[in-house]
C-alpha cells in the first residue's frame, strides 16, 4: 500500500533474525544447559534440532528459520552443539539475508494480489482495522479465561 519501502522491510527484517539468532546462539553456549532444563518444551524440540544437524548441519543454520516448530529453539540448540561461532555467525548471515529477502517479497507480492483482488481497498482500512483488533481481543480474553481456568 506504499506505507513501507520494500528495501527497508527486507533489511530489518534481516537485522532482527540475525541479531536474534546470534544473541540466542549465545544464550546456548554460554547457558545451554540450565536455561534448557527451565524449558521443558524446548527439550524435546532440541533433540529433533540434534538430529537435523547430525546430518545436515549447514542446510540446518541456512534453513531453520523456515521450519516451523523448530525456529526458536535451533540457534539455541546449535549454540550447546561443537560449531564454532565464527562458522554459525557467517552462514546466520546467509541464512538471515535469504530469509529476509524471500519473506519481504512473498509479504510484497502477496498484498499486491490482495489489492488487486478486493481493489481499491483504502476505503475499508479502518473497518479491517478495527476487525482485526476485535478478533485480537476475543482472542486474549478467551486465553486469559482458559489460563484462569486451568489454575483453579
Amino acid at each position: 500500500m506504499g506505507y513501507l519501502s520494500i528495501g527497508w522491510v527486507i533489511t530489518c527484517g534481516f537485522v532482527g533474525t540475525l541479531f536474534g539468532d546470534q544473541l540466542y546462539f549465545l544464550i546456548g553456549r554460554r547457558h545451554g544447559a540450565g536455561f534448557l532444563a527451565r524449558r521443558p518444551t524446548w527439550q524435546a524440540r532440541s533433540q529433533q534440532v540434534y538430529r537435523i544437524m547430525e546430518r545436515y548441519p549447514v542446510l540446518l543454520i541456512l534453513g531453520f528459520r523456515f521450519i516451523y516448530g523448530i525456529r526458536t529453539v535451533t540457534p539455541f540448540a546449535i549454540g550447546m552443539s561443537n560449531i564454532s561461532y565464527l562458522r554459525f555467525a557467517l552462514l546466520n548471515m546467509l541464512g538471515a539475508g535469504l530469509w529476509a529477502v524471500a519473506i519481504g517479497l512473498a509479504g510484497f507480492y502477496f498484498g499486491h494480489g490482495v489489492e488487486v483482488v478486493l481493489g481499491d481497498i483504502k476505503h475499508y482500512e479502518l473497518e479491517v482495522l478495527a476487525f482485526v483488533i476485535a478478533v485480537g481481543v476475543l482472542v486474549w480474553t478467551v486465553f486469559l479465561f482458559r489460563r484462569r481456568n486451568t489454575r483453579l
